[in-house]
């Protein structure tokens, strides 16, 4: 059974694609960057800002679907420049107190929007 994951806490889709979906007990996320939730515009600040912002909307669309980051099995982080890589690090890493998930970190010529940091992750229910 597939389950669309919708919540105002996070920016609406920018394209033919839901924030979450949720198919049996796994959930995914689609890929987050940090616009204003009443602009839709990208919000510029350093790194680290954008990196929180972007984990804030993760974390509205996992308790959305009746989640933590505890249930965090995975994430892809892609960058406009890996030289921002201890940055993101520094912001992400706040969020997972113990037992880290798969993660995979890719440096992309362009992400949608300009964004500089661009997140998405999967999840699992217990």
């Amino acid at each position: 059974m597939k389950k669309i994951i919708h919540t105002k806490k996070a920016p609406a889709p920018i394209g033919p694609y839901s924030q979450g979906v949720l198919a049996g007990n796994t959930l995914y996320i689609s890929g987050q960057i940090a616009l204003d939730l009443e602009t839709n515009k990208l919000i510029k600040g350093n790194i680290k800002d954008e990196t929180r912002q972007i984990m804030e909307y993760m974390k509205a669309i996992l308790e959305e679907a009746g989640m933590t980051f505890e249930n965090v099995a995975k994430t892809t982080i892609f960058l406009k420049d890996m030289n921002n890589f201890v940055q993101v690090n520094e912001a992400y890493s706040s969020y997972f107190t113990s037992n880290f998930p798969a993660r995979a970190t890719i440096e992309a010529s362009r992400l949608p929007k300009d964004a500089n940091v661009e997140i998405c992750l999967e999840a699992v229910k217990f």
